[in-house]
C-alpha cells in the first residue's frame, strides 16, 4: 500500500512544474497527458491531474492546504521564508498574507498560480 496527495489543475503540466521547482525535484508524466506526479519528499506523490469534463472539479478555498516545510539549520527563519516566498511568487504564486514570525519558525499563507492555498514553512 502506498499513499499520494492529489491536486486537480485547469493546466496540470503547469502546476507540477511550479511544486516540481519548489520542492527542488523533477515533475514526472503520468498515466495520460492529463496527469502529472510529483515525488513527494516525505514519500508518495503529489499527483496533478485535469479532472474530467464528465466531473469536474470546482476551486474552492477550504480548509485543506499543501505545506512544504524546511528547517532552519541555524539561520534566519523569516530571512530565509521571504526568499522562498519570493522564490515562489517568481514561479507564479501570490501571496495571501504576509510572512509571520511564530515560536516554532516563520511561515506564509500563499495561493499556487491555480489558486489552492499554500503553506510554506520555517523551521528553527
Amino acid at each position: 500500500m502506498s499513499g499520494s496527495l492529489v491536486l486537480a489543475a485547469d493546466d496540470p503540466a503547469a502546476l507540477a512544474r511550479f511544486y516540481g521547482a519548489l520542492l527542488k525535484v523533477e515533475p514526472q508524466k503520468g498515466l495520460s497527458n492529463r496527469h502529472w506526479r510529483v515525488p513527494w519528499h516525505a514519500g508518495g506523490w503529489l499527483e496533478v491531474f485535469a479532472p474530467s469534463r464528465r466531473r469536474p472539479q470546482p476551486r474552492q478555498p477550504g480548509r485543506l492546504a499543501l505545506c512544504l516545510k524546511q528547517k532552519a539549520n541555524g539561520a534566519d527563519v523569516v530571512a530565509l521564508l521571504t526568499a522562498w516566498m519570493e522564490e515562489a511568487q517568481g514561479l507564479g504564486a501570490s501571496a495571501a498574507d504576509p510572512p509571520r514570525q511564530e515560536p516554532f519558525g516563520a511561515e506564509a499563507w500563499l495561493l499556487d498560480p491555480e489558486g489552492n492555498r499554500l503553506l510554506l514553512l520555517v523551521l528553527r
